[in-house]
């Protein structure tokens, strides 16, 4: 008896997981994906916004280690 419930139970995952495949295959079909040129540009954004956040961080940080530094030596 419990055997046969659980073969049933494995069977009921595996069928909830191929529709879950399916349905996300199907919606991923419906995506407007970006062209090549729009991804080119894009990275170069997040490329150039991460190097000027992390220069602001690096003199942010050189300032206040030289202001803690006088304040506490």
């Amino acid at each position: 008896m419990f055997l046969l419930s659980k073969t049933r139970w494995g069977a009921e995952v595996v069928g909830n997981i191929l529709t879950f495949v399916r349905e996300a295959r199907a919606e991923l079909k419906k995506v407007t994906w970006p062209g090549k040129k729009q991804v080119w540009y894009s990275t170069i954004v997040v490329i150039a916004f991460t190097l000027l956040v992390s220069a602001y961080l690096g003199i942010v940080d050189m300032v206040l280690t030289g202001v803690f530094s006088r304040l506490f030596s």
